[in-house]
């Protein structure tokens, strides 16, 4: 018999997504000193993948407001990379409707990419499906996100996933958008989405927001029933509350090739310096949202503004929208 708190599951990736989710919190204005010094540190710690950005439309989004990792366009991905000669796979995300997918992803061939991962919303499943196809077909892999479940009633959950049992997508991702899902909620998803994905070979992902404090919590529980492509970032960096922190996670699992110090070079290099221009974490805004189950954009727009302190008026204002 193996003792389980000492074991590990070989099966089992990392993503990093500081830059992509982090990207959130600065207009994804970061420098190439940061990115690159968080793309050596995934390398140096043995995470398996990292996630450097958005493909986004430019029709839609400006380049003078938006800064490169909004993109990702090839030249921009290469020049903190290179030919990313090391064992670390590289992925971008395309939003459904935000992205012009069809001519901004190349074909694998012509990229450093690994992985694309497809985010979109419920209604959105008949275009997340042709993503999935086209990014497929183009030789990559591809992990499929649906967005805020926990807004999603369950039969429709069960019809988005069985449109995506018959794609070719590899993952499947639980997404806890507003950071609203407790541990049993996140035992219900995990356990729903590995069975519609068990006779495609589907893995089942985690992605938890910290707006209750539950992310890394509710990422050991989606590993604990199954899930073996879990996301995280360095401080928790990423939009209004943060997400599952890095540092956390690779304590935490047990593999040996995991490393952490590199990590904590770059929390203390790089993020604890950007923590003094913009903020991110459990704030009480984002707590409310989060027990609200709703969107974070007004806890956002609160703290940025001149009542950032005003919890109560904050609190009466959601409830009273009810």
């Amino acid at each position: 018999m193996t003792a389980p708190w000492i074991t590990y599951r070989p099966e089992l990736k990392v993503l990093d997504c500081t830059i992509r989710d982090g990207g959130l919190v600065n207009d994804h204005a970061f420098s190439d000193d940061f990115v690159r010094a968080v793309y050596q540190a995934c390398v140096a710690s043995g995470v398996d993948y990292m996630e450097i950005g958005y493909k986004s439309s430019k029709k839609q989004f400006s380049r003078e407001r938006f800064g490169p990792w909004k993109f990702c366009d090839e030249d921009d991905i290469r020049r903190i990379v290179g030919d990313n000669a090391t064992g670390l796979k590289l992925a971008v995300m395309a939003d459904a409707g935000k992205s012009d997918w069809q001519t901004d992803i190349l074909p694998k061939r012509d990229s450093v990419l690994d992985l694309i991962r497809v985010a979109f919303y419920a209604h959105q499943v008949s275009e997340a499906r042709e993503m999935i196809l086209d990014a497929h077909e183009k030789g990559y892999d591809v992990s499929a996100n649906l967005m805020a479940v926990s807004t999603v009633k369950e039969q429709e959950i069960d019809q988005v996933l069985e449109v995506l049992a018959e794609t070719p997508a590899s993952v499947i991702v639980v997404v806890d958008s507003y950071g609203s899902m407790y541990a049993e909620q996140v035992e219900i998803l995990v356990k729903k989405y590995l069975d519609f994905g068990r006779s495609t070979g589907k893995q089942v992902g985690m992605h938890a927001h910290n707006n209750q404090q539950l992310a890394f919590a509710n990422t050991i529980e989606a590993i604990i029933h199954g899930a073996n492509r879990v996301d995280a970032t360095m401080s928790g960096l990423g939009r209004g509350a943060g997400n599952c922190p890095m540092e956390l996670l690779i304590g935490f699992l047990r593999n040996p090739k995991f490393r952490i110090r590199p990590i904590y070079e770059v929390i203390q290099n790089h993020l604890l310096p950007l923590s003094r221009q913009v903020e991110w974490g459990p704030f009480v805004q984002y707590m409310i949202t989060g027990q609200l189950n709703e969107h974070p954009r007004s806890a956002i727009q609160a703290r940025a503004g001149d009542k950032r302190d005003a919890y109560l008026e904050f609190y009466d204002k959601l409830v009273s929208d009810y």
